[in-house]
This record gives C-alpha cells, structure tokens and sequence, in this order.
C-alpha cells in the first residue's frame, strides 16, 4: 500500500507542477511576484495532495518568530519537501541554488523570471563575492533569502556539515538570521520514491540579530538549529518507533563529508 500510495502521489506532483507551470505562461512575462505567487500555489497543492494520498500532515510551529522585511532564512535541508514549503510564508523570497535548475525547461524559466539566485558550486568560494553583492541587493529591496547552510540534503540523523558561507552573507548583509528546523526526512528522504504518512514538523525558531562575530554566529546557528531537529526527530520517532531505525542506520551510514 505504501509503495501504490507513493506512486500515485508522484504522479499528481508532477503532474500537478507541469499543468501549473503552463497555466502560469502568462507569468513569465510579468513582474517576479507573479512567478513567486506560482511557488506557492505548487507548494498549497502540494502539500493538499500529501495529505489526501499518502496521509503525510504538516505542523507549524513558532510563525510569531518570522520577522518582517529582510533576512536570512537557514533551514535544514532533508527533502525536496522544504523546497516548495518555506515559500509559503514569506512574502518576496528568493533561494541560493544550484545553477543546473535555471536550465530545466520552464521550471529553470521560472527560477529566473522570479529572480532567484544561481550558483555554480563548481567553483566553491570563488562566488562567493558575486553571492554576497546579489544578497545585498535582494535586502535593499526588502526582501527574504532562503539559504541551506549545509549546501545540500543530508540523510536525518547524519552527522551535520554546515559550510561557513551563511556565516559570510550573515556578516557582510547585516541582516538577521531566522533559523528553521524540521524533520522531512523521516517521511520522504532524499532520493526517496516512498512517502510515509505521518506529520512533518516545521519550527521556524527565534531570530538571530545582527552583529555577532561571524565565527560565534556560525556557532551558535549550528549549535540552535541541530539541537531544535533533534527534538522533533525524538517526538517524531516517540509517536513511531518504527522511524527510529532509520535514524540510526543514517547515524551509521551516511558520508560526513
């Protein structure tokens, strides 16, 4: 059942993203919040779709944390899950990610037209300086910046590898640092076709100010953020113990660099 499930949940995702993306054809031509409005409509449906087929629910917590105009939101990254999910709470945003997307017909046509932010990880530190001159620009506007400080999706219970460079765009934008945490990957996993049911949980947890030292910064977002997914990882896997062993087989398994 949960194999039948999964796939006909991944029929209507895709699906359901192909028929939006052509409806909104219009939108390619407009001003970027027509291409952002489309974000998340994708994320809505989808998140509909989850519940109504295979029975994953969501839970937010902590939306009073979420401050208004600029900042930088550093989210756990564990499943394509978050991607279509954190849009729906802010109003301008814009993701760092990888430059492969823009080149997908029509998705990568949307990335650009809502003016999100590319990059070559190829080049690793190099773009850095071009980053952080693009997220300047995108707070004078009074916008939002979503950003996985560790770069890509890592397996729950992994060992974290977070990269030094929100720490950099922390610095250098003097902007505040909104830490999110989550527990997608207990229910869809990277690289997953299985779904299971259940309820993912998303904490957007308290701000960080600006003007720490880059370094205490760094510290303490990886300090707060780890510790917030290991609570919900534990309430996660108290309501189903079943998902215990697949946070112990990532603990043991998955690559720490």
């Amino acid at each position: 059942m949960l194999y039948l499930r999964s796939l006909i949940f991944n029929i209507a995702f895709f699906t359901n993203v192909i028929v939006l993306m052509l409806i909104w054809l219009p939108a390619l031509a407009m001003p970027r919040q027509a291409s952002l409005t489309l974000g998340r409509a994708w994320g809505r449906t989808s998140l509909w779709w989850l519940e109504k087929i295979v029975g994953l629910k969501v839970e937010f917590r902590g939306l009073e944390n979420i401050p208004k105009g600029p900042v930088i939101v550093a989210c756990k990254h564990q499943s394509i899950w978050e991607t279509f999910v954190l849009p729906l709470h802010f109003p301008d945003f814009s993701f760092i990610l990888k430059h492969e997307l823009i080149y997908i017909p029509f998705f990568g046509w949307y990335l650009l037209a809502a003016e999100q932010i590319a990059v070559d990880r190829a080049k690793g530190g190099r773009v850095l300086p071009q980053i952080t001159r693009k997220v300047k620009a995108l707070f004078a506007q009074g916008r939002q910046l979503f950003i996985f400080p560790e770069g890509t999706r890592r397996p729950i219970g992994a060992p974290a590898q977070y990269k030094f460079g929100v720490a950099h765009l922390y610095h250098e934008s003097g902007a505040a640092c909104l830490p999110v945490a989550l527990n997608s990957g207990l229910f869809w996993p990277r690289r997953s076709f299985l779904i299971r049911p259940g309820t993912v949980v998303l904490e957007y947890l308290p701000p960080i100010e600006p003007g720490l030292a880059p370094r205490l910064f760094f510290e303490r977002l990886q300090e707060t953020m780890e510790t917030a997914t290991e609570r919900l990882i534990e309430e996660a896997v108290a309501r189903d113990p079943a998902l215990g062993a697949i946070v112990e087989r990532n603990r043991a398994t998955a690559p720490t660099v």
